[in-house]
């Protein structure tokens, strides 16, 4: 059994506890946030009796072997490796880190304590990623990647109010390339590996956030097209496209759902399956099997994959001409 401890109180963190009720290596022993009445709050949700408001004091506790990071994206690193430093599992929600610095800094902690880290990019292991690594090569020589993610986020109304909440807020290291973008970033890596070069462009906010972009990234035999957006809506599916067929992705491509082969000749293979569990439940599931391997990193959201994907998306934001206080550092 690992027990686990969460920093953030939030949304995707009681999304994740729902997901791995059904993980029976997992239990919840610890939660975090910066005020007591908070922490309390959520701890009582899930019949937590131990709290923080210091994350350092929760790193050195007995009560926890690993932790689950859904803190703003500036944190990320640097209660990582505190975390880390005292010999703690960490499992990070994506992006691992705001720059590629950062994203060292972390993987040498990782090997130094020999714990596991792992970035929380669900899509690639999702049963329904791997049935598109599968079934790749049904397709033939593949010529594109074309992944689209446009959403437009309740928190612009507020934006556009004169409001600026957390998710336009580049002090925080967001924005849409790091909460939507990296959806579409993540797997290309996963499937075709680092491109040659990279072109961006971008829709900069008022605050210096990025509120939409493309990126188009360049293999040797193929190129990659990537359209995000959280300040508009898209219906496009996402593609990867072969000389003898394409296999389409209808449906989010965070959580590939709903995907079929088009062949060339006009017939058509729908290869998705059902999920049988929520789909943050792999994350924690491949992530507590790391730890209970005795593995630093895994091989699909593997340091070489994450590494990849910041490189990307920090070339790509100095290109849009979004900064982060992180990167000045």
């Amino acid at each position: 059994m690992i027990r686990f401890g969460v920093i953030g109180t939030n949304w995707i963190t009681e999304r994740f506890l729902e997901s791995v009720k059904e993980l029976e290596d997992f239990t919840l022993t610890a939660v975090y946030s910066r005020t007591e009445e908070k922490a309390r709050e959520f701890a009582n949700k899930y019949n937590v009796d131990t709290i923080y408001t210091d994350y350092e004091e929760m790193a050195k506790s007995e009560v926890i072997d690993a932790v689950y990071i859904a803190s703003p994206n500036f944190l990320h690193s640097e209660q990582s490796i505190v975390f880390m430093n005292h010999g703690k599992h960490v499992l990070c929600e994506k992006p691992l880190a705001s720059n590629v610095a950062e994203t060292k800094a972390m993987f040498e902690a990782a090997k130094q304590n020999q714990v596991t880290l792992m970035e929380a990019m669900r899509t690639t292991l999702m049963p329904n990623f791997k049935i598109i690594m599968d079934n790749l090569h049904k397709i033939g020589k593949v010529r594109r990647y074309f992944a689209s993610y446009c959403k437009y986020s309740s928190r612009y109304d507020a934006y556009r109010e004169g409001t600026v909440l957390n998710a336009f807020n580049p002090k925080l290291s967001n924005g849409s390339l790091m909460d939507l973008g990296i959806y579409c970033v993540y797997p290309m890596v996963v499937l075709f590996g680092e491109p040659k070069d990279i072109k961006a462009t971008g829709v900069l906010l008022e605050t210096g956030a990025d509120g939409s972009g493309s990126i188009v990234a360049q293999y040797d035999e193929m190129d990659a097209v990537i359209m995000y957006s959280k300040i508009n809506d898209s219906y496009l599916p996402s593609e990867i496209q072969g000389e003898d067929g394409s296999i389409v992705i209808s449906e989010n491509i965070s959580s590939p759902d709903d995907i079929e082969i088009r062949y060339k000749d006009g017939t058509v293979e729908k290869i998705s399956q059902p999920y049988a569990k929520l789909e943050m439940y792999y994350e924690a599931d491949e992530f507590v099997r790391l730890i209970k391997e005795g593995k630093t990193m895994s091989d699909m959201n593997s340091f070489e994959n994450s590494l990849i994907t910041a490189k990307i998306i920090e070339a790509a934001r100095k290109q849009i001409g979004v900064i982060y206080p992180a990167d000045e550092k």
